[in-house]
C-alpha cells in the first residue's frame, strides 16, 4: 500500500509540474508583446489588450516597465526567448541604441497613418522607417488658477496685472511668485511651487525637461542651424551660453517651494502631483501626461477648468511670444527578429488601436494622447484641460514652440550627472557653477 501511494503522489506531483510548466509557457507566448514605456498608463494598456482579444481573437501580453527603468528592461526582455514584438525607442539617440532589433515597417498601414512621414526615425541614409511616434506632448508650468484668482484678488498686491494669462516674461512671474510667498497664508498655500523632487530617477524634470530650453535657444543660434534635434546629435559640446536662465527658473523654483531645499532629494514627482492636486501648492512643471495623476489622487480638490499651463519663461530675450516645449520622444519599433507571423500581428494591433473606433476611443479618452495620425479627426483630440492646452497652444499662431531637443541629449549618464549636480546645488554642497562645468563637460565626454 505503501508503495502504491508513494507512486501515486509521484505521478500527481509529476502532472502538475507539467500542467505548471505549459501554465508559464502558455502566458509567454502571446502573439504579440507590447513591452510598455508609461507606468501611468499600464492598467488602460491591459484593458485594450483584452478587448483586442475579445473582438480578434489575437492575444496580446503587455508587461510595463516601472518608472525610470525601461532602458534596463527591454535590454533584459529582448535577450528572451519570448522577447517583446513592440517596444519603444526614445528618439534618434534611442534608435541608434536599438536599430539592429528595428524592423523597416515603411509602407505598413500602420505607419502609413502618419499625418506627416517626416516624423519617423529612418536610418542614417534617410530610408526606411523603424520607429514610428504616437503621441504628440507638451510641458510647461501647470497652475491652478482658482489659486492665481485669489492671489489677484488681493488688495495689497505688488504686481500690476490682472491675472495669469498676461504672465508673459520671467520678470512678471519671478514677481508673481514671490509676492504669492508672501502672501502664502492668506491664499491657503504651503508653497507656491510643488516640490522639485531629485531623488536619484526622479530628476528627469529638471536635468531633461528644463535642461531642454537653454540647450534649444543655443542650439537653436548656432551656425549651422536647420533644426536643434539635429543640430544637437552634431553637437560635440556645448557652449552652455544660456545657463543663467537655466538657474534663474530653477533657483525660482527652489526658493519659493512648499518643500525646504535640504529636503529636495527625497521627493518624488508622484509628491509633486499630489502637492498641487490637494491644491497645498499653485504651480508645478509638468507635462500634460500629469493629468491622469492629478485626477487620480485621493482627495483631488483642483476643478478640471481650473489647470492651466504658462510656458517655461527663464528670461530669454523677445521670450513674450514663447510657447510651451512640445515634441515627442515616444516612438513605437516592431522587434526584427519576431517571427513574420508576430511581425504581422504587431503591426496589425498597432493600426487597429491607432485607426479602428474602438482603439481610437480608448487612445483619445482614457489614454489622453495628442496622436500625430490623420486617422484622429479634430473632434477625436483628448477632452482633457492639459491637452486642450498643448492643442491651444500648438494652434496659437502668435506663439513660438519650444522643439523638444533633449532626444539629443549625449546619453542617460549625461542626464544623471546633471541631475546630481543640481542636488548637491539645491544642497547648499556645490556653486552654480559646478552645475554648469558638469553639463558642459559631460556632454563633450559622453558624445566623445
Amino acid at each position: 500500500m505503501s508503495k502504491k501511494l508513494l507512486s501515486l503522489i509521484l505521478c500527481i506531483s509529476l502532472l502538475l509540474s507539467v500542467m505548471l510548466l505549459a501554465g508559464c509557457g502558455d502566458r509567454g507566448s502571446a502573439d504579440v508583446y507590447f513591452l510598455n514605456f508609461k507606468p501611468e498608463s499600464a492598467d488602460v494598456y491591459t484593458e485594450i489588450a483584452k478587448k483586442y482579444e475579445e473582438e480578434t481573437g489575437v492575444s496580446v501580453k503587455v508587461v510595463t516597465a516601472a518608472a525610470n527603468t525601461y532602458e534596463q528592461t527591454l535590454k533584459s526582455e529582448i535577450a528572451k526567448s519570448n522577447a517583446p514584438t513592440i517596444f519603444q525607442v526614445n528618439g534618434p539617440i534611442g534608435y541608434e541604441s536599438w536599430k539592429d532589433y528595428c524592423l523597416n515597417i515603411e509602407g505598413s498601414d500602420f505607419a502609413k497613418l502618419l499625418s506627416d512621414d517626416t516624423l519617423a526615425i529612418r536610418d542614417a541614409n534617410g530610408e526606411g522607417i523603424y520607429a514610428v511616434p504616437y503621441v504628440v506632448e507638451g510641458y510647461g508650468i501647470i497652475y491652478n488658477d482658482a489659486i492665481m484668482k485669489k492671489y489677484f484678488a488681493l488688495s495689497d498686491k505688488t504686481v500690476e496685472i490682472d491675472s495669469a494669462d498676461q504672465i508673459n516674461s520671467f520678470a512678471t512671474l519671478k514677481a508673481v511668485a514671490e509676492d504669492m510667498t508672501a502672501h502664502k497664508d492668506e491664499l491657503g498655500i504651503k508653497g507656491v511651487f510643488a516640490s522639485t523632487s531629485l531623488s536619484s530617477g526622479e530628476d528627469w524634470r529638471w536635468q531633461t525637461h528644463l535642461l531642454n530650453v537653454p540647450l534649444y535657444y543655443e542650439l537653436r543660434d548656432s551656425e549651422d542651424y536647420t533644426d536643434p534635434t539635429i543640430a544637437g546629435l552634431n553637437a560635440k559640446e556645448v557652449a552652455f551660453r544660456y545657463a543663467q536662465n537655466y538657474k534663474n527658473l530653477f533657483d525660482l523654483y527652489i526658493n519659493n517651494s512648499i518643500t525646504e531645499k535640504g529636503l529636495l532629494g527625497s521627493k518624488s514627482t508622484s509628491d509633486s502631483m499630489a502637492e498641487f492636486a490637494l491644491s497645498q501648492v499653485a504651480m508645478v512643471q509638468n507635462g500634460n501626461w500629469a493629468w491622469s495623476q492629478i485626477k487620480d489622487v485621493k482627495g483631488n480638490t483642483v476643478a478640471e477648468d481650473d489647470i492651466k499651463f504658462l510656458p517655461l519663461y527663464t528670461g530669454i530675450t523677445d521670450e513674450e511670444n514663447q510657447g510651451l516645449c512640445i515634441g515627442t520622444e515616444n516612438y513605437l519599433a516592431i522587434n526584427k527578429n519576431a517571427s513574420e507571423d508576430q511581425q504581422k500581428k504587431s503591426l496589425d494591433f498597432l493600426y487597429w488601436l491607432f485607426s479602428s473606433e474602438t482603439g481610437k476611443d480608448y487612445v483619445t479618452n482614457k489614454l489622453d494622447f495628442i496622436t500625430p495620425f490623420n486617422s484622429f479627426s479634430e473632434a477625436e483630440l483628448p477632452n482633457d484641460p492639459l491637452a486642450r492646452e498643448v492643442v491651444r497652444y500648438m494652434n496659437d499662431e502668435n506663439v513660438n514652440t519650444v522643439t523638444w531637443i533633449f532626444t539629443s541629449f549625449p546619453s542617460d549618464v549625461f542626464k544623471t550627472e546633471v541631475g546630481g549636480a543640481l542636488l548637491e546645488y539645491a544642497q547648499g554642497n556645490k556653486e552654480w557653477t559646478d552645475v554648469e562645468t558638469t553639463v558642459k563637460s559631460m556632454w563633450k565626454s559622453e558624445r566623445e
